[in-house]
């Protein structure tokens, strides 16, 4: 079943399933894994290569000769803008702190004031995916990746929805009164499950 707010279409899934990143577990293993980099949207390619040079001195050696060579960004195999990648997984714009937890330079230097941009979208809004319809509509799911199975057990202990853990991001994308609607669709399906 799929729910509809404004031009947005929306999996049960983010009512249903609960979510909170346990990154004493993963080790920030979504930065590392994977085939392709992070999509990214069109508008937020030329904010990456604004804010490079904040960063430059963040990431590792290897992540700027990839950088070098191809760009912040590239179209992978589906035809997708995504973040540049090295050796076939791992985000340029990874890096990995003293306790060994894989974590993001652009989220690094957003904390500390020095750019303003908090990284994008799709990283922020991990594990929700967003698919654009020719209708215009935004289609809105829960993926599931087995590098997150700890943050799914986690959210279930704590009862945390996964609209509610990305309350943040979801805001950014689609605006406060989109997630006030989102909230009140939460709770006409909890009395409905009553």
């Amino acid at each position: 079943m799929m729910i509809q707010i404004d031009d947005t279409i929306i999996s049960m899934d983010l009512f249903d399933k609960q979510f909170c990143c346990d990154l004493s577990v993963c080790k920030g293993e979504c930065c590392i894994e994977g085939d392709s980099g992070a999509p990214l949207e069109e508008s937020e390619v030329p904010i990456l290569e604004k804010i490079l040079p904040v960063i430059w001195d963040d990431l590792s050696p290897v992540s700027q000769e990839v950088i070098k060579k191809q760009g912040v960004s590239y179209v992978d195999i589906e035809g997708d803008r995504v973040t540049s990648i090295v050796n076939g997984g791992e985000c340029v714009f990874s890096y990995v702190d003293e306790q060994g937890v894989c974590k993001c330079a652009i989220e690094k230097a957003c904390r500390e004031g020095r750019i303003d941009f908090y990284k994008p979208i799709s990283c922020y809004l991990y594990p929700v995916r967003l698919e654009n319809l020719r209708n215009g509509t935004v289609a809105i799911n829960v993926h599931r990746w087995k590098v997150c199975q700890a943050a799914f057990e986690l959210g279930k202990k704590m009862g945390l929805p996964v609209y509610q853990f990305l309350k943040e991001p979801l805001i950014r994308r689609f605006g406060a009164e989109w997630y006030e609607k989102v909230c009140i669709a939460a709770s006409e399906i909890e009395k409905i499950k009553r």
